[in-house]
Protein backbone atom coordinates (compact mmCIF):
# COMPACT_ATOMS: atom_id res chain seq x y z
CA UNK A 1 0.00 0.00 0.00
CA UNK A 2 1.44 3.37 -1.11
CA UNK A 3 1.57 6.00 1.64
CA UNK A 4 0.81 9.60 0.74
CA UNK A 5 3.48 12.26 1.39
CA UNK A 6 1.42 13.60 4.28
CA UNK A 7 1.21 10.16 5.92
CA UNK A 8 4.98 9.63 5.46
CA UNK A 9 5.76 13.00 7.08
CA UNK A 10 3.38 12.17 9.90
CA UNK A 11 5.00 8.77 10.54
CA UNK A 12 8.47 10.42 10.45
CA UNK A 13 7.37 13.02 13.01
CA UNK A 14 6.07 10.29 15.32
CA UNK A 15 9.19 8.14 15.15
CA UNK A 16 11.40 11.25 15.56
CA UNK A 17 9.42 12.21 18.68
CA UNK A 18 9.57 8.70 20.17
CA UNK A 19 13.32 8.40 19.62
CA UNK A 20 13.72 11.83 21.26
CA UNK A 21 11.92 10.52 24.37
CA UNK A 22 14.30 7.56 24.53
CA UNK A 23 17.49 9.61 24.18
CA UNK A 24 16.41 12.65 26.25
CA UNK A 25 17.71 14.94 23.48
CA UNK A 26 15.45 17.88 22.71
CA UNK A 27 14.61 18.13 19.00
CA UNK A 28 12.64 20.89 17.30
CA UNK A 29 9.14 20.31 15.80
CA UNK A 30 6.89 22.91 14.23
CA UNK A 31 3.62 23.57 16.05
CA UNK A 32 1.46 21.64 13.53
CA UNK A 33 3.66 18.55 13.90
CA UNK A 34 3.19 18.79 17.65
CA UNK A 35 -0.59 19.10 17.27
CA UNK A 36 -0.72 15.91 15.19
CA UNK A 37 1.52 14.02 17.61
CA UNK A 38 -0.58 15.05 20.64
CA UNK A 39 -3.90 14.23 18.97
CA UNK A 40 -2.48 10.87 17.85
CA UNK A 41 -1.67 9.93 21.44
CA UNK A 42 -5.07 11.14 22.64
CA UNK A 43 -6.81 9.06 19.94
CA UNK A 44 -5.04 5.86 20.99
CA UNK A 45 -5.68 6.58 24.69
CA UNK A 46 -2.08 7.33 25.72
CA UNK A 47 -2.87 10.48 27.71
CA UNK A 48 0.50 10.57 29.51
CA UNK A 49 2.48 10.71 26.25
CA UNK A 50 0.07 13.36 24.95
CA UNK A 51 0.74 15.48 28.06
CA UNK A 52 4.51 15.09 27.66
CA UNK A 53 4.30 16.17 24.04
CA UNK A 54 2.08 19.14 24.96
CA UNK A 55 4.53 20.36 27.62
CA UNK A 56 7.44 20.24 25.14
CA UNK A 57 5.28 21.86 22.45
CA UNK A 58 4.32 24.84 24.63
CA UNK A 59 7.99 25.27 25.66
CA UNK A 60 8.94 25.55 21.99
CA UNK A 61 5.82 27.48 20.80
CA UNK A 62 4.43 29.44 23.75
CA UNK A 63 2.28 31.71 21.56
CA UNK A 64 0.67 29.05 19.31
CA UNK A 65 -3.14 29.29 19.42
CA UNK A 66 -3.46 25.82 17.85
CA UNK A 67 -1.44 24.25 20.67
CA UNK A 68 -3.36 26.16 23.32
CA UNK A 69 -6.58 24.82 21.83
CA UNK A 70 -5.14 21.32 22.05
CA UNK A 71 -4.32 22.12 25.68
CA UNK A 72 -7.97 23.12 26.19
CA UNK A 73 -9.07 19.82 24.64
CA UNK A 74 -6.87 17.91 27.10
CA UNK A 75 -8.15 19.93 30.07
CA UNK A 76 -11.72 19.10 29.02
CA UNK A 77 -10.67 15.45 28.60
CA UNK A 78 -9.47 15.56 32.25
CA UNK A 79 -12.72 17.29 33.35
CA UNK A 80 -10.81 20.46 34.35
CA UNK A 81 -13.57 22.56 32.82
CA UNK A 82 -13.03 25.82 34.75
CA UNK A 83 -9.33 26.07 33.81
CA UNK A 84 -10.18 25.19 30.21
CA UNK A 85 -12.84 27.90 30.11
CA UNK A 86 -10.45 30.52 31.48
CA UNK A 87 -7.86 29.66 28.82
CA UNK A 88 -10.55 29.79 26.10
CA UNK A 89 -11.61 33.28 27.19
CA UNK A 90 -7.99 34.46 26.87
CA UNK A 91 -7.78 32.96 23.37
CA UNK A 92 -11.12 34.51 22.43
CA UNK A 93 -9.75 37.96 23.27
CA UNK A 94 -6.93 37.38 20.75
CA UNK A 95 -8.80 35.49 18.00
CA UNK A 96 -12.58 36.06 18.19
CA UNK A 97 -13.05 34.56 14.70
CA UNK A 98 -11.46 31.19 15.39
CA UNK A 99 -14.18 28.53 15.00
CA UNK A 100 -12.25 26.06 17.17
CA UNK A 101 -12.75 28.35 20.18
CA UNK A 102 -16.53 28.13 19.78
CA UNK A 103 -16.34 24.36 19.26
CA UNK A 104 -14.37 23.90 22.48
CA UNK A 105 -16.70 26.27 24.38
CA UNK A 106 -19.61 24.16 23.12
CA UNK A 107 -17.76 21.03 24.24
CA UNK A 108 -17.51 22.45 27.78
CA UNK A 109 -21.23 23.37 27.81
CA UNK A 110 -22.06 19.87 26.62
CA UNK A 111 -20.04 18.36 29.48
CA UNK A 112 -22.04 20.54 31.87
CA UNK A 113 -25.32 19.33 30.31
CA UNK A 114 -25.98 22.82 28.88
CA UNK A 115 -26.83 21.41 25.47
CA UNK A 116 -28.95 24.33 24.21
CA UNK A 117 -26.09 26.72 24.93
CA UNK A 118 -23.72 24.31 23.16
CA UNK A 119 -25.93 24.44 20.04
CA UNK A 120 -25.89 28.27 20.08
CA UNK A 121 -22.08 28.28 20.20
CA UNK A 122 -21.81 25.71 17.42
CA UNK A 123 -24.11 27.83 15.25
CA UNK A 124 -21.63 30.70 15.69
CA UNK A 125 -18.78 28.32 14.74
CA UNK A 126 -20.67 27.66 11.47
CA UNK A 127 -20.09 31.30 10.50
CA UNK A 128 -16.29 30.92 10.74
CA UNK A 129 -15.59 27.33 9.76
CA UNK A 130 -14.51 25.70 6.49
CA UNK A 131 -15.50 22.28 7.84
CA UNK A 132 -19.30 22.57 7.89
CA UNK A 133 -19.75 18.79 8.03
CA UNK A 134 -17.92 18.47 11.33
CA UNK A 135 -19.91 21.30 12.98
CA UNK A 136 -23.27 19.99 11.72
CA UNK A 137 -22.31 16.58 13.10
CA UNK A 138 -21.57 18.11 16.52
CA UNK A 139 -24.89 20.02 16.46
CA UNK A 140 -26.68 16.77 15.64
CA UNK A 141 -25.04 15.07 18.63
CA UNK A 142 -26.18 17.89 20.96
CA UNK A 143 -29.76 17.50 19.72
CA UNK A 144 -29.49 13.76 20.38
CA UNK A 145 -28.47 14.53 23.98
CA UNK A 146 -31.59 16.69 24.26
CA UNK A 147 -33.75 13.87 22.77
CA UNK A 148 -34.78 16.22 19.97
CA UNK A 149 -34.56 13.65 17.19
CA UNK A 150 -36.24 15.73 14.48
CA UNK A 151 -33.62 18.50 14.74
CA UNK A 152 -30.83 15.95 15.18
CA UNK A 153 -31.94 14.27 11.96
CA UNK A 154 -31.93 17.60 10.09
CA UNK A 155 -28.39 18.35 11.31
CA UNK A 156 -27.02 14.96 10.27
CA UNK A 157 -28.68 15.36 6.85
CA UNK A 158 -26.93 18.75 6.47
CA UNK A 159 -23.68 17.12 7.52
CA UNK A 160 -24.08 14.51 4.76
CA UNK A 161 -24.87 17.22 2.21
CA UNK A 162 -21.43 18.66 3.01
CA UNK A 163 -19.60 15.32 3.27
CA UNK A 164 -21.23 12.30 1.64
CA UNK A 165 -18.65 9.95 3.14
CA UNK A 166 -19.34 10.73 6.81
CA UNK A 167 -20.33 7.26 7.98
CA UNK A 168 -21.16 8.14 11.58
CA UNK A 169 -23.61 10.81 10.35
CA UNK A 170 -25.19 8.25 8.02
CA UNK A 171 -25.72 5.79 10.88
CA UNK A 172 -27.09 8.60 13.04
CA UNK A 173 -29.58 9.77 10.39
CA UNK A 174 -30.97 6.24 10.08
CA UNK A 175 -31.09 5.94 13.88
CA UNK A 176 -33.17 9.15 14.07
CA UNK A 177 -35.58 8.01 11.33
CA UNK A 178 -36.06 4.63 13.05
CA UNK A 179 -36.50 6.15 16.49
CA UNK A 180 -39.18 8.46 15.08
CA UNK A 181 -40.93 5.46 13.44
CA UNK A 182 -40.32 6.97 10.00
CA UNK A 183 -39.15 3.81 8.25
CA UNK A 184 -40.70 4.61 4.88
CA UNK A 185 -39.26 8.17 4.96
CA UNK A 186 -35.87 6.66 5.81
CA UNK A 187 -36.11 4.36 2.78
CA UNK A 188 -36.89 7.37 0.54
CA UNK A 189 -33.94 9.31 2.05
CA UNK A 190 -31.50 6.43 1.59
CA UNK A 191 -32.56 5.93 -2.02
CA UNK A 192 -31.82 9.62 -2.68
CA UNK A 193 -28.50 9.31 -0.85
CA UNK A 194 -27.57 6.22 -2.91
CA UNK A 195 -28.31 8.15 -6.13
CA UNK A 196 -25.55 10.55 -5.07
CA UNK A 197 -23.25 7.93 -3.56
CA UNK A 198 -24.02 4.58 -5.22
CA UNK A 199 -20.89 2.83 -3.90
CA UNK A 200 -21.70 3.29 -0.21
CA UNK A 201 -22.02 -0.25 1.14
CA UNK A 202 -23.15 1.21 4.50
CA UNK A 203 -26.12 2.94 2.80
CA UNK A 204 -27.13 -0.25 0.95
CA UNK A 205 -26.84 -2.25 4.17
CA UNK A 206 -28.97 0.25 6.11
CA UNK A 207 -31.52 0.28 3.28
CA UNK A 208 -31.71 -3.51 3.48
CA UNK A 209 -32.23 -3.36 7.25
CA UNK A 210 -35.10 -0.89 6.82
CA UNK A 211 -36.80 -3.00 4.14
CA UNK A 212 -36.41 -6.02 6.44
CA UNK A 213 -37.99 -4.02 9.28
CA UNK A 214 -41.12 -3.35 7.21
CA UNK A 215 -41.22 -7.00 6.03
CA UNK A 216 -40.19 -6.19 2.42
CA UNK A 217 -37.82 -9.14 2.28
CA UNK A 218 -37.27 -9.23 -1.51
CA UNK A 219 -36.19 -5.58 -1.49
CA UNK A 220 -34.04 -6.22 1.57
CA UNK A 221 -32.17 -9.00 -0.23
CA UNK A 222 -31.62 -6.78 -3.26
CA UNK A 223 -30.08 -4.08 -1.06
CA UNK A 224 -27.89 -6.56 0.85
CA UNK A 225 -26.74 -7.96 -2.50
CA UNK A 226 -25.43 -4.52 -3.51
CA UNK A 227 -23.74 -4.09 -0.14
CA UNK A 228 -21.92 -7.42 -0.55
CA UNK A 229 -21.02 -6.67 -4.19
CA UNK A 230 -19.30 -3.46 -3.10
CA UNK A 231 -17.64 -5.15 -0.13
CA UNK A 232 -17.48 -8.93 -0.52
CA UNK A 233 -16.34 -9.29 3.11
CA UNK A 234 -19.28 -7.38 4.62
CA UNK A 235 -20.15 -9.85 7.36
CA UNK A 236 -23.24 -7.99 8.65
CA UNK A 237 -24.81 -7.79 5.19
CA UNK A 238 -24.38 -11.55 4.57
CA UNK A 239 -25.91 -12.27 7.99
CA UNK A 240 -28.94 -10.02 7.38
CA UNK A 241 -29.38 -11.39 3.87
CA UNK A 242 -29.52 -14.93 5.29
CA UNK A 243 -32.21 -13.86 7.77
CA UNK A 244 -34.27 -12.34 4.93
CA UNK A 245 -33.98 -15.55 2.88
CA UNK A 246 -35.17 -17.50 5.93
CA UNK A 247 -38.24 -15.26 6.15
CA UNK A 248 -39.02 -16.07 2.52
CA UNK A 249 -38.60 -19.81 3.32
CA UNK A 250 -35.68 -19.95 0.84
CA UNK A 251 -33.68 -22.16 3.17
CA UNK A 252 -30.93 -23.25 0.73
CA UNK A 253 -30.08 -19.63 -0.11
CA UNK A 254 -30.15 -18.77 3.61
CA UNK A 255 -27.71 -21.61 4.38
CA UNK A 256 -25.39 -20.36 1.63
CA UNK A 257 -25.40 -16.85 3.11
CA UNK A 258 -24.84 -18.06 6.69
CA UNK A 259 -21.96 -20.19 5.42
CA UNK A 260 -20.40 -17.11 3.86
CA UNK A 261 -20.34 -15.44 7.30
CA UNK A 262 -18.54 -18.50 8.66
CA UNK A 263 -15.93 -18.29 5.85
CA UNK A 264 -15.35 -14.61 6.65
CA UNK A 265 -15.03 -15.00 10.39
CA UNK A 266 -14.86 -17.89 12.82
CA UNK A 267 -18.13 -19.78 13.05
CA UNK A 268 -20.52 -18.01 15.37
CA UNK A 269 -22.96 -20.04 17.43
CA UNK A 270 -25.78 -17.87 16.00
CA UNK A 271 -24.96 -18.78 12.37
CA UNK A 272 -24.59 -22.49 13.23
CA UNK A 273 -27.92 -22.48 15.06
CA UNK A 274 -29.71 -20.82 12.13
CA UNK A 275 -28.17 -23.28 9.63
CA UNK A 276 -29.42 -26.13 11.82
CA UNK A 277 -32.93 -24.63 11.81
CA UNK A 278 -32.84 -24.26 8.00
CA UNK A 279 -31.82 -27.91 7.56
CA UNK A 280 -34.60 -28.98 9.91
CA UNK A 281 -37.12 -26.97 7.84
CA UNK A 282 -35.77 -28.70 4.71
CA UNK A 283 -36.37 -32.06 6.42
CA UNK A 284 -32.66 -32.93 6.53
CA UNK A 285 -32.68 -34.06 10.18
CA UNK A 286 -29.19 -35.57 10.21
CA UNK A 287 -27.66 -32.25 9.06
CA UNK A 288 -29.88 -30.29 11.46
CA UNK A 289 -28.76 -32.18 14.56
CA UNK A 290 -25.14 -32.03 13.35
CA UNK A 291 -25.32 -28.20 13.30
CA UNK A 292 -27.18 -28.01 16.62
CA UNK A 293 -24.41 -30.09 18.19
CA UNK A 294 -21.81 -27.80 16.61
CA UNK A 295 -23.68 -24.80 18.05
CA UNK A 296 -23.40 -25.96 21.64
CA UNK A 297 -19.84 -27.15 21.05
CA UNK A 298 -18.97 -23.64 19.82
CA UNK A 299 -20.78 -21.93 22.70
CA UNK A 300 -21.70 -24.27 25.57
CA UNK A 301 -23.32 -21.32 27.38
CA UNK A 302 -25.79 -20.58 24.57
CA UNK A 303 -29.11 -21.70 26.07
CA UNK A 304 -30.85 -21.24 22.69
CA UNK A 305 -28.61 -23.97 21.28
CA UNK A 306 -29.64 -26.47 23.97
CA UNK A 307 -33.30 -25.52 23.46
CA UNK A 308 -33.00 -26.11 19.69
CA UNK A 309 -31.76 -29.63 20.43
CA UNK A 310 -34.52 -30.09 23.03
CA UNK A 311 -37.21 -29.11 20.51
CA UNK A 312 -35.63 -31.32 17.86
CA UNK A 313 -35.92 -34.38 20.12
CA UNK A 314 -39.40 -33.31 21.29
CA UNK A 315 -40.62 -33.33 17.69
CA UNK A 316 -39.12 -36.81 17.30
CA UNK A 317 -40.98 -37.79 20.55
CA UNK A 318 -37.62 -38.75 22.05
CA UNK A 319 -38.52 -37.46 25.53
CA UNK A 320 -35.56 -38.94 27.39
CA UNK A 321 -33.09 -36.97 25.23
CA UNK A 322 -35.28 -33.86 25.24
CA UNK A 323 -35.27 -33.87 29.04
CA UNK A 324 -31.49 -34.18 29.14
CA UNK A 325 -31.05 -31.12 26.90
CA UNK A 326 -33.72 -28.92 28.49
CA UNK A 327 -31.88 -29.44 31.79
CA UNK A 328 -28.73 -28.12 30.09
CA UNK A 329 -30.62 -24.97 29.06
CA UNK A 330 -32.03 -24.52 32.56
CA UNK A 331 -28.54 -24.83 34.01
CA UNK A 332 -27.65 -21.69 32.01
CA UNK A 333 -30.86 -19.73 32.56
CA UNK A 334 -33.10 -21.08 35.31
CA UNK A 335 -35.45 -18.09 35.24
CA UNK A 336 -36.72 -18.62 31.71
CA UNK A 337 -40.44 -19.40 31.65
CA UNK A 338 -40.26 -21.00 28.17
CA UNK A 339 -37.63 -23.47 29.37
CA UNK A 340 -39.62 -24.38 32.47
CA UNK A 341 -42.74 -24.96 30.36
CA UNK A 342 -40.80 -27.33 28.10
CA UNK A 343 -39.36 -29.06 31.15
CA UNK A 344 -42.89 -29.52 32.52
CA UNK A 345 -44.35 -30.70 29.20
CA UNK A 346 -41.60 -33.30 28.70
CA UNK A 347 -41.98 -34.65 32.25
CA UNK A 348 -45.77 -34.81 31.78
CA UNK A 349 -45.27 -36.86 28.59
CA UNK A 350 -43.04 -39.25 30.58
CA UNK A 351 -45.62 -39.46 33.44
CA UNK A 352 -43.23 -37.78 35.91
CA UNK A 353 -46.05 -35.77 37.47
CA UNK A 354 -44.23 -34.33 40.48
CA UNK A 355 -41.51 -32.89 38.19
CA UNK A 356 -44.12 -31.65 35.69
CA UNK A 357 -46.02 -29.86 38.48
CA UNK A 358 -42.78 -28.22 39.63
CA UNK A 359 -42.04 -27.13 36.02
CA UNK A 360 -45.45 -25.50 35.46
CA UNK A 361 -45.22 -23.78 38.86
CA UNK A 362 -41.81 -22.34 37.90
CA UNK A 363 -43.09 -21.27 34.46
CA UNK A 364 -45.89 -19.25 36.08
CA UNK A 365 -43.52 -17.88 38.73
CA UNK A 366 -41.32 -16.46 35.95
CA UNK A 367 -44.19 -14.86 34.08
CA UNK A 368 -45.90 -17.47 31.89
CA UNK A 369 -49.57 -16.56 32.35
CA UNK A 370 -50.89 -18.42 29.30
CA UNK A 371 -54.20 -20.17 29.93
CA UNK A 372 -52.93 -23.62 28.91
CA UNK A 373 -50.03 -23.33 31.39
CA UNK A 374 -52.44 -22.73 34.29
CA UNK A 375 -54.73 -25.57 33.16
CA UNK A 376 -51.92 -28.12 32.69
CA UNK A 377 -50.57 -27.20 36.12
CA UNK A 378 -53.97 -27.52 37.83
CA UNK A 379 -54.80 -30.83 36.12
CA UNK A 380 -51.55 -32.27 37.44
CA UNK A 381 -52.22 -30.93 40.96
CA UNK A 382 -55.63 -32.59 40.81
CA UNK A 383 -54.06 -35.85 39.57
CA UNK A 384 -51.67 -35.70 42.56
CA UNK A 385 -54.69 -35.23 44.87
CA UNK A 386 -53.66 -31.71 45.91
CA UNK A 387 -57.17 -30.25 45.59
CA UNK A 388 -56.67 -27.24 47.90
CA UNK A 389 -53.53 -26.11 46.05
CA UNK A 390 -55.33 -26.63 42.72
CA UNK A 391 -58.19 -24.40 43.89
CA UNK A 392 -55.79 -21.64 45.07
CA UNK A 393 -53.97 -21.82 41.72
CA UNK A 394 -57.21 -21.50 39.74
CA UNK A 395 -58.33 -18.53 41.83
CA UNK A 396 -54.97 -16.91 40.98
CA UNK A 397 -55.62 -17.66 37.28
CA UNK A 398 -59.04 -15.92 37.42
CA UNK A 399 -57.16 -12.63 37.93
CA UNK A 400 -55.84 -13.05 34.36
CA UNK A 401 -58.90 -14.81 32.92
CA UNK A 402 -61.96 -13.54 34.85
CA UNK A 403 -64.58 -15.02 32.49
CA UNK A 404 -63.08 -18.35 31.44
CA UNK A 405 -65.43 -21.36 31.46
CA UNK A 406 -62.54 -23.87 31.58
CA UNK A 407 -61.45 -22.39 34.91
CA UNK A 408 -65.02 -22.22 36.29
CA UNK A 409 -65.79 -25.89 35.51
CA UNK A 410 -62.54 -27.00 37.12
CA UNK A 411 -63.26 -24.90 40.22
CA UNK A 412 -66.73 -26.45 40.42
CA UNK A 413 -65.31 -29.98 40.18
CA UNK A 414 -62.63 -29.33 42.80
CA UNK A 415 -65.06 -27.73 45.29
CA UNK A 416 -67.36 -30.77 44.86
CA UNK A 417 -64.33 -33.00 45.58
CA UNK A 418 -63.75 -31.24 48.93
CA UNK A 419 -67.50 -31.23 49.70
CA UNK A 420 -67.91 -27.44 49.53
CA UNK A 421 -71.19 -27.64 47.60
CA UNK A 422 -72.16 -23.95 47.85
CA UNK A 423 -68.99 -22.74 46.13
CA UNK A 424 -69.13 -25.69 43.74
CA UNK A 425 -72.62 -24.75 42.54
CA UNK A 426 -71.65 -21.08 42.23
CA UNK A 427 -68.77 -21.94 39.86
CA UNK A 428 -70.77 -24.59 38.01
CA UNK A 429 -73.50 -22.07 37.19
CA UNK A 430 -70.78 -19.62 36.04
CA UNK A 431 -69.37 -22.27 33.73
CA UNK A 432 -72.80 -23.17 32.35
CA UNK A 433 -73.56 -19.49 31.77
CA UNK A 434 -70.28 -18.88 29.91
CA UNK A 435 -70.30 -22.03 27.75
CA UNK A 436 -73.03 -24.57 28.42
CA UNK A 437 -71.72 -27.34 26.15
CA UNK A 438 -68.41 -27.49 27.95
CA UNK A 439 -70.03 -29.19 30.98
CA UNK A 440 -68.48 -32.41 29.58
CA UNK A 441 -65.28 -31.19 31.29
CA UNK A 442 -66.89 -32.37 34.54
CA UNK A 443 -67.45 -35.78 32.99
CA UNK A 444 -63.88 -35.96 31.63
CA UNK A 445 -61.95 -34.55 34.58
CA UNK A 446 -64.12 -35.46 37.57
CA UNK A 447 -65.87 -38.80 36.93
CA UNK A 448 -66.60 -39.13 40.68
CA UNK A 449 -68.45 -35.79 40.66
CA UNK A 450 -70.22 -36.62 37.38
CA UNK A 451 -71.61 -39.78 38.96
CA UNK A 452 -73.60 -37.70 41.49
CA UNK A 453 -77.26 -37.35 40.60
CA UNK A 454 -77.51 -33.85 42.11
CA UNK A 455 -74.84 -32.57 39.70
CA UNK A 456 -76.58 -34.00 36.61
CA UNK A 457 -79.90 -32.56 37.77
CA UNK A 458 -78.32 -29.15 38.33
CA UNK A 459 -77.01 -29.17 34.74
CA UNK A 460 -80.38 -30.32 33.34
CA UNK A 461 -82.12 -27.48 35.17
CA UNK A 462 -79.78 -25.02 33.42
CA UNK A 463 -80.44 -26.57 30.02
CA UNK A 464 -84.04 -25.37 30.27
Amino acid sequence: MQLSNEEEDYNLSLSKFESMLKTNKVLFFDSEEFEEIILHYLDIGKANLAKKALKLALDQHPKSTGLKLVQVEMLVYDDKLDIAEKLLNELYAIEPNNEEIYIQKANICSKRDQHEKAVELLKIALQYTDDYADVYNLIGMEYLFMDNLELAKESFIKCLEEDLEDQSALYNVVYCFEFLDQNQEAIVYLNEYINRNPYSEIAWHQLGRLHYGVKEYENAIRAFDYATLIDDEFLGAFMEKAKAYERLKKYNEAIESYNRTIELDDATSYALLRIGKCYEKLGNLAKAIQYYNQTVHEDPLLDKGWIAITDFHLRQKNYQKALFFVNKALAIDNQNRLYWKRYATINKQMNFFEEAEFGFRKAVEFGDYALDTWLFWVDILQFLGEFETAIQTLLQATEYFPEENEIEYRLAGLYFMIQDNTKAKFHLSNGLRLNFDNYILIEDLFPVVWAKKTVKNYIEKHRK
